[in-house]
């Protein structure tokens, strides 16, 4: 027997044995850092030349067993799948060849979803660009009829050539991914930057969804989570496993300190609208939930839970419509609620932002577009939010913004600020209050002129953003006081951490705005000649323990002292105080 023979043997038996298993890489949210789903990699036996998915399905394709090896592929996807929740997505990689195969049977996937407890609203069929799309029509046809059951479809690889950007034109799919070729190194290449940009443009007017694919540093991370790319996925985030995933409390922070900025500071999270709600557990009858909407008029929907966890949603007017046929209520009134409920509401954490759930709830279709939007706490039923109340919300956060926000940085002003800090003290736990102020600042502007000078202040005001997302906890507010003097309110555990690498990032970059000029000395604000190499940062670390009653002017006060002393050293330096 040759060498081929023999590797098809092995191909044949993996496949008769069913030898291949999946593996799941973790999607991850990138406005509340939660996994969002999987997506399902199939390998083949460790040991064997087909190990490798690439190897395994070019043989399968040369042999022409491609349909077999990918509906063997997407049954070991389903029954290995790890879903921890109702809302997480499996992502089931499909080639646009098998589209076209007489054997792709629309039906066959479903029974094996049924088997394994999953519903079409689970997955997404991603399509692979092992062979471009021949025939789009006939596509189109086939992706509708998948659609209609439940199913979502994702395009992979666009950014890799004209062929994917094709089929998000003419498939419109409800994912798009971003191939790792235009994402490795983005934060430092700016063509990179403005075409990503354009993808997320074209999406949210489409109302698709972007996936970053092959992220594997922080700083391509933090640069797609400001760009308001929706989710990522590479090892940086989580290696492909047989278990579900983690992610780092670390990358939580980063990526929710980088979304907060995006909105000015005036972002509130969907927990801030959430309303208590009739609960009814899902194996209630549904007699009993028509009886409480017949007594309570002014409820529009309940959530149904299974131990606490909301599992689904009943609509009054969808209720009744159910309840309205000729044989439907003497076939529906006896039975569980589970089985005519809406079983994939949206359900939503309560950190998530109102305009993320907006986008979220407004994307659905027009049958689903006034649902409720269930909000969870740790998984559990935390209450609903109304599309009206979601839409009031964010036309007033705009506007609010647009009044007190600082119009050179977009930072939070001094109202929030006062707000911020009477809120920590209310709460009686402890803090800290960072105040920077740039030295010399005055002289640089003079020197530089004053484009330059605003450049130099939105520089700090992302310096001062970029130590919080790393040294920061979910919860840290940036300011801009005027001018610039600049506050952070934190709550971590290692202020001085936070101080030290505000300094850090300041002196790593702020000798790109000197022009490669030279000079000995620079003159202060009142026009003493002072020798400094430059403009330098000024930190007051006020650590409030809330042991003891503290007021604003008290950690003003300490705050100007710190000031005064950082002030009289020569360079970037901080200095903190306890009180309270």
């Amino acid at each position: 027997m040759n060498a081929q023979s023999e590797v098809l043997v092995q191909f044949q038996k993996m496949i008769e044995k069913e030898l291949i298993y999946s593996v799941y890489q973790p999607i991850v949210s990138l406005q509340d850092g939660h996994v969002m789903g999987y997506e399902a990699l199939i390998r083949g036996p460790k040991d064997s030349p087909f190990h490798s998915p690439l190897a395994m399905f070019q043989f399968a394709e040369q042999q022409g067993e491609l349909y077999m090896l990918e509906q063997l592929a997407r049954e070991k996807a389903i029954q290995g799948s790890i879903l921890e929740h109702p809302q997480q997505l499996l992502f089931i990689n499909i080639s646009s060849q098998v589209l076209y195969d007489p054997g792709f049977v629309p039906g066959k996937t479903l029974e094996i979803l049924q088997k394994y407890g999953l519903r079409p609203s689970n997955v997404v069929f991603e399509i692979t660009e092992r062979s471009s799309i021949e025939d789009f029509s006939l596509a189109q046809k086939i992706l509708e009829h998948y659609r209609k059951q439940g199913y979502r479809i994702a395009i992979d690889d666009a950014g890799a050539g004209y062929s994917s950007l094709q089929a998000i034109a003419e498939l419109q799919p409800d994912f798009i991914k971003i191939d790792r070729s235009l994402i490795e190194n983005i934060h430092k290449n700016k063509v990179k930057e403005y075409i990503l940009e354009t993808f997320v443009t074209f999406a949210q007017k489409m109302n698709i969804s972007i996936i970053a694919e092959g992220i594997e540093h922080a700083d391509e991370l933090i640069k797609l989570t400001r760009l308001g790319v929706h989710y990522a996925q590479g090892f940086l985030l989580g290696r492909p496993n047989e278990s579900p995933a983690k992610v780092q409390d670390s990358l939580k922070i980063l990526i929710w300190q980088h979304r907060k900025v995006q909105g000015g500071g005036m972002t509130w999270s969907i927990g801030d609208l959430k309303t208590p709600v009739k609960v009814f557990d899902n194996k209630v009858q549904v007699s009993e939930v028509a009886e409480y909407f017949k007594k309570k008029q002014e409820d529009v929907g309940v959530v149904i839970v299974s131990e606490e966890a909301p599992v689904g949603l009943m609509m009054r007017d969808r209720l009744f419509q159910q309840l309205a046929g000729q044989y439907a209520f003497s076939l529906f009134w006896n039975r569980t609620i589970d089985g005519i409920m809406d079983g994939s509401p949206l359900i939503v954490d309560e950190f998530m932002s109102v305009e993320q759930v907006s986008q979220m709830a407004t994307s659905r279709s027009i049958n689903h577009l006034y649902d409720l939007v269930v909000i969870t706490s740790n998984g559990k039923l935390a209450g609903v939010a109304s599309i009206r109340t979601i839409l009031e919300s964010i036309t007033n956060v705009r506007m609010e913004s647009a009044r007190v926000a600082n119009p050179l940085t977009g930072l939070p002003g001094n109202l929030q600020i006062n707000r911020e800090l009477n809120k920590r003290m209310s709460e009686n736990k402890p803090f800290h209050v960072v105040y920077a102020d740039l030295d010399y600042f005055k002289w640089f502007n003079d020197r530089f002129g004053f484009q330059k000078g605003d450049q130099l202040i939105q520089y700090t005001a992302d310096v001062m953003q970029q130590a919080i997302a790393v040294c920061g906890t979910p919860y840290d507010f940036v300011g801009h006081v005027g001018g610039d003097d600049f506050i952070v309110i934190s709550s971590t555990k290692s202020p001085e951490l936070l101080c030290q690498e505000t300094i850090r990032r300041f002196e790593q970059g702020v000798q790109m705005f000197y022009e490669e000029e030279e000079w000995e000395y620079v003159w202060d604000r009142i026009g003493n000649k002072v020798k400094s190499e430059g403009v330098t940062l000024s930190l007051s670390l006020v650590v409030c323990s809330c042991e003891s009653p503290i007021s604003l002017e008290h950690i003003s006060q300490t705050a100007a002292l710190l000031k005064k002393k950082a002030k009289a050293h020569q360079g970037s330096i901080y200095y903190f105080q306890n009180i309270g």
